[in-house]
């Protein structure tokens, strides 16, 4: 295999073992960005010279045996949204165009006391608002399995680079599933931690009481050691959990046998394709082989879980994306004839339609006269979505169902009509509300086109969720199965 084709854990031997060096490796994965970038656009930035840098203080660190962790020396791809500082970080946005942070995001930091290498900042829908990734900025992101097909979003950058072997791994952010959704439609693992588990300090901020930030990778090894990684309490953010953070690897291998799992009837969405349906079907009937018991479940509040959503994410975001003026970041219109004017004028210049769209269903939800018939609902809701789960699993071990109702669609298919867009995240936006754990593992294929699993466990249980996914992971191929562009093993 070529060494962008391999995982973490294969590398970190191969590093330690001084088989390789990290500049080797880092050079192998930039050759594929150069070979592969203009086709899959996922990156909007890639940073060749602060990689070769960082590889080679790896380097250092592998030969002196000190300070080597098993991140060491990989190279990681980073989602538009986080900061790096002195680095270009733009949320996909035009209105952050050319905006350097004096500072970076905690998950980066803890990254870089790692030794990994950074490769560069991947495309996104901008502010991370979208379930296609073509409402980035600048341009949509193409699925490394069809080219003619969306990658998923918002995550879609961070997604279509490890699909594609530009990235050995990648951090994403899920706000209603965008980290799952897109891990499903190209074919690699996905997780949404816990609310509080990650830092979200220095990201870039959609919706507060939702964004969580986590790991993109080839198998759930990996996705266990890169969430080892960047896990765990800061002092800086202030929703950050004290929880210990346990070892993820050593449960990984414990097996599914006697564990209880449930299947949400509501999961089985209408519009879901048969070939996933049947795909997960397939998974659940493995699960029992393994020795787990299955038990159908309800989770009643499922199907207002989306409206609930719509209302508090865009809520957030309007506030959120109240400081984008053109006076403290990035663009400025520069042509206003006075300051009201040169904050509407930025505003519209700068921030797409997706985003306006949101900007105006949050303003107008949170405005006098309508907070209580809206926002406030939507919050009981949201209380009525988490004692759902709490319910849930008081019966079982872990939730089972689908990532995504469909597989990658067509770019273009979905632009003009909003409504549909959103229904793409009607599986994954549960989690979210409901401050549970979720992760998405490839389960098939069909039309050379991925499926997603997604398994779902109680709020800081990330190891059982790693360990329902390991287990279906170690009884079957889908993980191996590779998009065109990363190739065969040559």
């Amino acid at each position: 295999m070529r060494l962008f084709q391999r995982t973490i854990h294969d590398l970190h031997q191969m590093l330690v073992d001084r088989e390789i060096s990290s500049a080797e490796l880092t050079e192998s994965v930039l050759a594929q960005i150069e070979a592969v970038g203009e086709k899959t656009r996922a990156y909007l930035l890639v940073t060749r010279d602060l990689a070769l840098r960082q590889a080679k203080a790896a380097d250092e660190r592998l030969k002196r045996k000190r300070d080597v962790a098993p991140l060491t020396g990989i190279p990681i791809a980073l989602k538009d949204v986080l900061c790096v500082k002195d680095v270009t970080s733009t949320a996909g946005s035009k209105i952050l165009k050319g905006f350097l942070p004096p500072y970076s995001a905690t998950v980066v930091e803890r990254l870089e006391a790692d030794g990994a290498v950074f490769l560069g900042k991947t495309n996104c829908d901008e502010f991370a608002m979208g379930s296609s990734n073509e409402n980035s900025g600048y341009w949509p992101v193409h699925n490394p399995w069809a080219l003619d097909r969306v990658p998923g979003g918002s995550s879609g950058g961070s997604a279509a680079a490890v699909a594609s072997g530009e990235a050995i791994a990648a951090l994403g952010s899920d706000t209603g599933g965008s980290i799952r959704q897109p891990a499903a439609l190209t074919g690699i693992v996905g997780m949404k931690p816990t609310y509080g588990r990650v830092s979200r300090y220095g990201l870039i901020a959609f919706a507060s009481s939702l964004d969580q930030i986590g790991p993109m990778t080839r198998d759930v090894v990996d996705c266990a050691v890169l969430l080892q990684a960047v896990a765990g309490h800061d002092r800086r953010d202030s929703t950050s959990s004290q929880r210990p953070v346990p070892d993820y690897l050593a449960t990984l291998r414990n097996g599914v046998k006697g564990m209880k799992l449930g299947v949400p009837k509501e999961y089985f969405v209408a519009g879901m394709e048969p070939a996933v349906e049947q795909s997960i079907r397939d998974a659940i009937g493995l699960f029992e082989q393994q020795g787990a018991s299955i038990e159908e479940v309800s989770l009643p509040h499922s199907d207002v879980a989306l409206p609930a959503y719509y209302i508090i994410a865009p809520a957030e975001a309007s506030s959120n994306l109240a400081r984008y003026d053109g006076t403290r970041y990035g663009f400025q219109a520069g042509s206003g004839r006075n300051l009201i004017d040169e904050y509407m004028q930025t505003r519209e210049e700068g921030f797409g339609a997706e985003v306006k769209r949101r900007i105006m269903l949050g303003t107008y939800a949170l405005s006098a006269g309508y907070y209580d018939a809206y926002y406030l609902q939507a919050q009981k809701v949201r209380t009525l979505i988490i004692e759902d789960f709490k319910r849930a699993f008081t019966r079982v071990d872990a939730l089972l169902g689908a990532t995504s109702p469909t597989v990658a669609f067509p770019l273009g298919a979905k632009t003009q009509d909003p409504v549909a867009m959103y229904l793409n995240d009607i599986i994954t936006i549960p989690a979210n509300l409901g401050n549970v754990c979720g992760v998405s593992v490839p389960c098939g294929l069909v039309d050379g086109l991925p499926i997603g699993l997604q398994i779902i466990a109680p709020g800081f249980r990330e190891e059982v969720a790693l360990r329902v996914a390991y287990a279906f992971e170690a009884a079957t191929e889908f993980h191996k199965a590779q998009s065109p562009l990363l190739g065969a093993a040559a």
